[in-house]
């Protein structure tokens, strides 16, 4: 389809997806009539038909990302059930993979209860079918004390994970990178890739990995860092998405979280193919400033980053036109290899006392999810310039051309804050699967040059130690150099300075005149980009640069 026009693509896809939509439901009919060989057939039909790589394995590393990856959206069943998040008969509504197994129709033993061939068309991407029909969570538990992976066991839907993949140790990280990424973690190490090898093993075609941690602890930072390096060796053809959660002193009790959030981040320039980011500062000004929390936990804002994950993987969960798969996500939304640290909003956000006042449109969602009170980082987008960007709305008979028409109305608008020298840099998908509770909602990811300032600020924190090497032989005792800190100091300022560049560059697209020179100084220092350690990032490069929509 290259030489298409988008008319002519957009027909092609109308034709597969119907073909897609036919064979599954031929398949669906002869699960419901028992017949097994022609339901094997039929399916090995859809996955001929399909071609694509389909399942994605979920690791959660630490407390933060064992929390993120099973809560989801409690505050938003309180809002609309009238709930409330401090009130101990409350039951716990607010797991991830309680949501999307609710929305997959499966119940607390894994066994499907469903009506709507929807919720199983695409359920191998997130589940594996076990014995006697039941559906397993692709999901690998992580953590360095057994304390959270108890937790999670005893949960409601607990039972819904195999028991193999709950992995953990006994002796922690001491809220230390080093720990976490060559000591403890170390140990854990081949136990954690033995379990993903093993669900990888039960896939037919692996799309890619996704990693939730947070990186101001010592386990997700370190040990979750670790696990993507070695995936990255393992699996250098799948692609490698975090979800990371940068610390903030509003919310952390951490002294040394600088330290561990600019280690890990410079694992993550290294090693990942995409970084949604979530800022702990921007989740408690949502929750204080717009929910109007009186008091804030990390529990809250675990919620809030599990409900817009979860929006996010509404586009590979539910089929769809225009729907993103992560590679197609991925090459849609880098133009260039290490600016892939995305920025995620969601829509709507409103306290409860003012939903009664509000009545959600499609323009309404629209400009909620550009205003900056409804991003997970603590910066203004307007400060900076958008790259790329994709939005995911979910609702009932939504229109994919009132969608389109609303976005292209906001960029033509503002045409000064994205870059003209990406042309067709949105991306925009459609699902017809309301969220729960809600009449219908708007995921927003972004990949704009103020995400600098999260780096900035980070990077005061960091020096402010460094300059007088305070606490940095927790770190050199488990073996660290202290060149080790330079480096990933350096390679951090590399990046804001690329984004930087980004912003900064002017580009005559008129025919009559056209100006480059400043695009090709820019090429030439993206060439000649490299860190301390003496290398670029072969893995990144290996993406295509490419402008979106191609």
């Amino acid at each position: 389809m290259m030489w298409m026009t988008p008319v002519e693509q957009r027909g092609a896809e109308d034709i597969l997806h119907s073909s897609k939509r036919l064979h599954f439901c031929i398949e669906a009919d002869f699960r419901q009539r028992n017949e097994p060989k022609l339901w094997v057939h039929a399916r090995e039909r859809r996955l001929v038909l399909l071609n694509v790589m389909r399942e994605i394995i979920n690791v959660q590393v630490g407390q933060c990302g064992n929390q993120i990856g099973y809560k989801v959206g409690l505050y938003f069943f309180c809002l609309w059930f009238n709930f409330t998040l401090r009130n101990p008969k409350c039951p716990l509504l607010s797991q991830l993979w309680e949501i999307i197994c609710s929305e997959h129709g499966i119940d607390e033993e894994g066994r499907y209860i469903g009506n709507c061939n929807s919720q199983l068309e695409k359920i191998d991407v997130y589940f594996a079918e076990g014995a006697e029909s039941r559906y397993v969570p692709r999901s690998v538990l992580v953590d360095l004390e057994s304390g959270t992976m108890d937790s999670l066991r005893s949960a409601p839907f607990g039972k819904v994970f195999r028991p193999d993949n709950f992995v953990f140790g006994e002796c922690g990280a001491g809220n230390n990178w080093a720990k976490g990424f060559y000591t403890n973690g170390c140990n854990l190490l081949e136990e954690v890739l033995d379990a993903v090898r093993k669900e990888a093993e039960g896939c037919d075609s692996i799309q890619g990995f996704q990693i939730a941690h947070s990186l101001g602890g010592g386990t997700g930072s370190g040990l979750g860092t670790l696990i993507l390096y070695h995936l990255q060796e393992e699996y250098p053809d799948r692609i490698l998405s975090a979800i990371s959660v940068f610390p903030s002193p509003k919310v952390s009790e951490i002294v040394i979280e600088p330290y561990n959030a600019t280690l890990a981040v410079h694992q993550l320039i290294e090693t990942t193919d995409e970084v949604f980011s979530f800022d702990n500062e921007a989740l408690y000004d949502i929750c204080f400033r717009t929910l109007k929390l009186g008091t804030t936990t990390y529990s809250d804002l675990n919620h809030i980053i599990s409900t817009t994950m979860s929006g996010v993987t509404t586009c590979l969960r539910f089929p769809g036109q225009l729907n993103a798969d992560m590679r197609k996500l991925a090459v849609n939304m880098i133009p260039y290899p290490r600016l892939h640290f995305f920025m995620p909003g969601f829509a709507p956000l409103t306290s409860r006392q003012s939903q009664i006042f509000r009545n959600l449109t499609v323009s309404e969602l629209t400009q909620q999810i550009f205003d900056a009170k409804n991003i997970m980082i603590a910066c203004d987008p307007r400060n900076g310039r958008y790259l790329t960007y994709a939005a995911m709305f979910r609702g009932k008979k939504l229109s994919m051309k009132e969608v389109e028409d609303q976005m292209k109305s906001v960029q033509d608008k503002n045409c000064g804050h994205f870059v003209e020298w990406i042309p067709h840099n949105a991306k925009v998908a459609v699902c017809n699967v309301p969220p729960h509770g809600m009449k219908m909602s708007a995921t927003f990811i972004a990949n704009n040059t103020a995400i600098q300032e999260l780096f900035k600020r980070l990077n005061l924190q960091f020096k402010v130690m460094y300059r007088r090497r305070a606490f940095l032989h927790w770190f050199t005792e488990e073996g660290m150099d202290e060149m080790q800190f330079k480096q990933a100091e350096s390679c951090m300022l590399d990046v804001i300075s690329t984004y930087q560049q980004c912003q900064d560059l002017k580009v005559d697209t008129s025919l009559d005149n056209l100006e480059i020179t400043d695009l090709e100084e820019f090429e030439d220092s993206l060439e000649s980009w490299d860190c301390l350690d003496g290398h670029v990032n072969g893995r990144a490069n290996n993406l295509p640069l490419v402008t979106a929509g191609q």
